[in-house]
């Protein structure tokens, strides 16, 4: 049975999701109407399947948690929940490599015909994905296991704080390849925070790592240059 957590900022939408779920023999775990809870809530439940809006009801986008989560938990699907126009809601399931979308407002067949193909390719997806080496070899002694997320020069661990060692996660999921600033600060507080505060964090972990191998990239962000 799948586990589904609704990310919905209107009551009686998310309760009529709900109903049809149910009906059809899926667990609903949580009903969620704004960005920070969504986060939170979605890493302690570790659901299957996110039902995820793009308006909430705070100042993190559903956009926003799906590229959050797309690091965090690749794991979890994300399906979104829009009124939006087709081409601009496409760009945003790609950007944050969702299962698709399903329009406002909701249908009960549309639903569960939309459903059905998708939670179809989701368990396609579980049963064809590659094997995937947890371990980034950022250079010749330094490596980064991304499964218990610790960090090893030389076979010996170096201790990072929490949100270094964020930072480094996040930057490990796309070695070579620059990762905004907004996207950084996103999933490491939650929210957008001022980029003093994310330059504080990167001199400390490359202060940490010894190593010159964390770029800024000017008005994008930042990237790690791995092997």
């Amino acid at each position: 049975m799948s586990r589904i957590v609704i990310v919905e900022d209107e009551l009686i939408p998310a309760e009529y999701l709900k109903e049809i779920l149910t009906r059809e023999g899926m667990e609903v775990i949580a009903s969620i109407d704004n960005g920070k809870e969504a986060i939170e809530t979605i890493h302690k439940l570790n659901p299957d399947i996110v039902l995820m809006d793009i308006m909430l009801k705070d100042n993190i986008s559903g956009s926003e948690v799906a590229l959050h989560l797309k690091y965090k938990a690749p794991h979890i699907a994300i399906i979104f929940l829009t009124a939006y126009a087709e081409s601009e809601m496409i760009d945003y399931a790609i950007e944050s490599n969702s299962y698709g979308y399903l329009m406002k407002p909701y249908d009960e067949l549309s639903i569960l015909s939309s459903l059905k193909v998708i939670f179809a390719k989701i368990e396609y997806d579980k049963h064809t994905q590659p094997i995937v080496s947890p371990l980034v070899h950022i250079s010749d002694t330094l490596t980064y296991d991304k499964e218990c997320q610790r960090v090893f020069k030389e076979n010996q661990e170096i201790p990072l704080g929490v949100k270094p060692l964020a930072i480094l996660e996040t930057l490990c999921q796309h070695p070579n390849i620059t990762v905004s600033t907004e996207e950084l600060c996103l999933n490491i507080w939650g929210d957008i925070k001022n980029s003093s505060m994310l330059r504080t964090q990167i001199s400390r972990l490359k202060k940490a790592l010894k190593e010159d191998v964390i770029q800024n990239v000017k008005g994008l962000g930042y990237k790690i240059i791995c092997k």
